[in-house]
């Protein structure tokens, strides 16, 4: 389909009386990744896609299992035991035809994430381990790419926003390497959306460059309804260039 300007497309109506004719241009021009199409990564990758990014690249190395529908709303019982992520591509393709899509079904390492990755505006930490996400953590600071890590487990999540050079990284203030769990992440679906939602909400406020706060930790109880935020001293990070 032929795609009006980002500015006139009546699919953005809504927002842009909020972020501005130049907002959406700059959200149209963006590029973003996203690693992991579990909970997090499959409504994160649905709000990007509707609120008009340019290019999103899509990652994840799982299959659709039946305990991933509570939360993982990219998929349908059909989609049980098929790969996500061209699953995800159809239908992130199909929300906003106008967003390019670009996919990769399968593990990110040390080895691939170049070739995977490459030049990108944001990334999005959407995994549900820390062996990967350390490997993304990395490849940030290397590449001076922003990393935007969000992780959740029962009616809890974290959001925080690392920039190369101008925050502590994240290895340095969770410095674990866990294994999955046998039997995954205990969650409640609605909880890892108000994750997923506030990740997003952040992702798009960097990318039209409003948002403030990098370096900060968000801690969210959904149980308690609470948010608290700590601020992260960068020169506590070994990494820092600061």
């Amino acid at each position: 389909m032929k795609c009006p300007p980002p500015a006139k497309d009546p699919r953005y109506a809504r927002q842009i009386p909020i972020i501005g004719e130049e907002g959406q241009e700059k959200l149209s021009k963006s590029k973003v990744a996203i690693v992991g199409l579990g909970g997090l990564g499959s409504i994160t990758s649905q709000y990007l896609a509707a609120a008009g990014v340019g290019e999103l690249i899509i990652i994840d190395s799982d299959v659709v299992e039946d305990n991933n529908l509570n939360r993982q709303l990219l998929y349908d019982t059909p989609s049980i035991g098929l790969p996500k992520a061209p699953i995800a591509a159809r239908r992130l393709k199909s929300l906003n035809p106008c967003t390019e899509i670009k996919w990769y079904q399968g593990k990110l390492t040390e080895e691939n994430i170049d070739e995977v990755i490459g030049e990108v505006d944001l990334i999005l930490d959407c995994l549900d381990n820390w062996e990967t996400r350390l490997v993304l953590d990395d490849y940030s600071w290397r590449k001076g790419i922003p990393l935007l890590h969000a992780a959740v487990e029962q009616f809890y999540g974290q959001i925080y926003f690392s920039i190369p050079g101008k925050t502590a990284c994240l290895r340095c203030i969770a410095p674990r390497q866990d294994t999955k769990r046998e039997g995954g992440i205990p969650v409640i679906g609605a909880g890892v959306g108000v994750i997923a939602s506030l990740q997003a909400l952040i992702a798009i406020q960097y990318l039209v460059g409003v948002y403030k706060e990098p370096g900060t930790l968000i801690l969210v109880d959904s149980k308690r309804g609470s948010i608290d935020k700590i601020r992260i001293d960068p020169s506590a990070c070994r990494c820092s260039t600061l």
